[in-house]
Order: C-alpha cells, then sequence, then structure tokens
C-alpha cells in the first residue's frame, strides 16, 4: 500500500459515466475532472517528537480542489496523492 509523507493524502477517485441531457454518454476523456474521492491513506506529521493529527482519516469522502495533486497508478488501480491543504471539505 502506498504511505504518503509530509502532510499528504491518498484519494481514490471514482469517475462515473457523465451522460449529455439527451441520453448520450459522453467519453471519458471529454468529461470534466472529478472533485470528490475516498481516503484510502493518510501521513503522519510529525514536528518533532510531536504528531500531529490530520483532518480526514481514512473511509473519509471528500471533496478537493480541481486540480489539485498527483495522480498515481499502483497494481492497476488509480489514485490521487494531493497535500491536506487542497482538500475543501469532508461529506
Amino acid at each position: 500500500m502506498i504511505k504518503p509523507l509530509g502532510d499528504r493524502v491518498v484519494l481514490q477517485v471514482e469517475a462515473e459515466p457523465e451522460q449529455s441531457v439527451g441520453g448520450i454518454y459522453i467519453a471519458s476523456n471529454a468529461q470534466e475532472k472529478s472533485v470528490k474521492g475516498v481516503v484510502v491513506a493518510v501521513s503522519e506529521q510529525s514536528i518533532g517528537d510531536l504528531t500531529a493529527p490530520q483532518a480526514v482519516k481514512v473511509g473519509d469522502e471528500v471533496i478537493f480542489d480541481k486540480y489539485a495533486g498527483s495522480e498515481l497508478s499502483v497494481d492497476g488501480q488509480d489514485y490521487l496523492v494531493l497535500h491536506e491543504k487542497d482538500l475543501v471539505a469532508i461529506v
């Protein structure tokens, strides 16, 4: 499994097929980038000997900035690694 460092969070972003008003499915490369994901890993922040708690935990569904993070593929699964500050809200 991926273990993020610093203040980073790993998300699994699930893109749902987007359908137009007329019922036509839009190609994945023409869809807007998703802004929702599920937290799958959280880093352990430490400042000296102290460990600072993260605002999110594994399993939280979150909303994040549209173009934040770096995409990553591990064992055929796509993930997004981003800084905790790029998270907007917990759903």
